[in-house]
């Protein structure tokens, strides 16, 4: 009994020291994080921590979102892989448990040996084997953490698409809005720049002015109008991408008017170093391959050493039918199976599972800095995209004013036509910058809101609209 206890007792100490050995050839993740994700910010709260239909008011867009993550192809894949990734993990903890097998058997062996009689030997048997691995070193353990790591890796994968599909679905949004008012803009301009024509065609012919003023003014419209063809392509090429993502065929894509006159804070809450890697589901995901590859380097150091099987075996099994229920048996077996001389190729694959670690550990060490880098890339755009739309704004005004005084000049015979032309020229460019520039502040909300790992949230079915 003493014999058997030291015996348990080594197998155990063997067992923690083959764990630690793995762990100490994995080490953790050099991080050195900054005490601030922006310089100077010191921010409690982050806008990541809203939901998504919170920070997209539009209700529009909310229900073209939330038909996205219904019906995108991608997204179910990705749920799909989170379901077989849960199987393969319940299949590795079943393993660490005994198997119950059965057997029912029934032959007859005929031998015609060579100077003997013909034999004939029937058999007829029932059996069940119990049968349990022991985890000497750690495989079976290691091998559920790996499946483990890996579901909980899909979950996070899947929480990255959805961040990454509602970013995409908003920004093909705002870029479909800002295109539909830049072409309201062209036809606007074109309305006009047709009054303006007619009117130097009856100053020229009625000898008020030259041809010169009168060609210049067809060229503005001939100019203006040359704009349509190509924004309506880029508008139909945009709801196709949308109806895409949408999980449907091109069609037409319903959608609101581009507000101009929104008005956004000049900053927005970013959270702390620490918030933000809880936030972002790709970092997460990246965190959880690191343990899948120890996990595998664990399962590649426990290869190298013996395997004990333990299986009983036990039933009824006779020559004949009529006596098998009287014949009942009974075996147990250890199964001790080491390898011998495998040629290296097991610490060759061990070695293998740690250069495997180490590139999953370089990965994530370098996700975090690429995740810093675009928050602060994200921080700087919005910043600046908010200061270009208010002076885009004050552009536009200005080149309106300048537009209504050119007119009255002309009108007065203080300047040429052609400068009036040039009037409305500078406030056609104004307002499809400033559409543009609207835009562009939008696009860097997304941008901040994705950077900070905002949108993985699942919406209640009535939030959606």
């Amino acid at each position: 009994m003493k014999r058997s206890t030291l015996y348990i007792f080594g197998i155990l100490l063997l067992t923690a020291a083959g764990g630690c050995s793995v762990q100490k050839k994995c080490p953790a993740p050099e991080l050195n994080l900054p005490a601030q994700i922006v310089a100077g910010r010191t921010d409690s709260l982050t806008i990541g921590d809203l939901a998504w239909w919170e920070v997209y008011t539009d209700t529009t867009l909310c229900r073209l979102i939330g038909r996205t993550l219904d019906r995108n192809r991608n997204m179910q894949s990705a749920e799909a892989r989170i379901r077989q990734l849960e199987e393969l993990y319940r299949v590795s903890k079943a393993a660490r448990l005994p198997s119950l097998g059965g057997l029912v058997l029934a032959d007859n062996e005929t031998n015609d040996y060579y100077g003997e009689a013909h034999k004939s030997d029937a058999e007829f048997s029932v059996k069940a084997t119990l049968s349990w691995e022991a985890d000497l070193w750690g495989s079976l353990r290691w091998a559920k953490r790996k499946g483990a790591a890996e579901y909980l890796a899909s979950v996070e994968a899947a929480r990255a698409l959805q961040m990454t599909l509602i970013a995409e679905v908003a920004t093909a949004y705002f870029e479909l809005t800002a295109l539909d008012h830049e072409l309201d803009v062209v036809r606007r301009t074109v309305e006009t720049r047709q009054e303006s024509m007619r009117q130097a065609r009856l100053r020229f012919e009625g000898g008020l002015t030259s041809e010169t003023a009168y060609q210049q003014a067809k060229v503005e419209l001939a100019s203006a109008s040359a704009l349509i063809p190509d924004l309506e392509l880029k508008i139909a090429q945009k709801e196709n991408q949308i109806s895409v993502l949408a999980g449907g065929y091109p069609a037409r894509v319903t959608r609101s008017k581009m507000n101009m006159n929104v008005t956004m804070p000049d900053s927005l809450a970013v959270g702390l170093p620490s918030t933000l890697l809880q936030r972002r589901p790709d970092v997460r995901q990246s965190e959880q391959n690191l343990k899948a590859a120890m996990a595998a380097a664990g399962m590649a150091y426990a290869d190298r050493f013996p395997r004990l099987t333990i299986s009983l075996t036990g039933g009824l099994e006779n020559d004949a039918l009529k006596g098998l229920i009287e014949s009942p048996f009974s075996y147990a077996v250890g199964n001790l199976t080491a390898p011998l001389f495998a040629f290296g190729s097991k610490r060759a694959k061990y070695r293998a599972a740690l250069a495997g670690y180490e590139q999953a550990r370089l990965a994530y060490e370098q996700k975090v800095l690429e995740v810093f880098r675009e928050v602060n890339d994200a921080v700087v755009a919005y910043r600046n995209m908010r200061r270009t739309a208010e002076l885009k704004f004050n552009l536009k005004e200005a080149a309106r004013q300048y537009v209504v005084l050119a007119k009255l000049q002309y009108i007065n015979g203080v300047i040429r036509y052609i400068d009036v032309l040039d009037a409305q020229r500078k406030f056609f460019d104004a307002q499809v910058e400033e559409s543009k520039a609207v835009r562009n502040e939008h696009l860097a909300l997304v941008g901040l809101y994705k950077a900070l790992g905002g949108g993985w949230d699942t919406p209640e079915r009535e939030k959606k609209g």
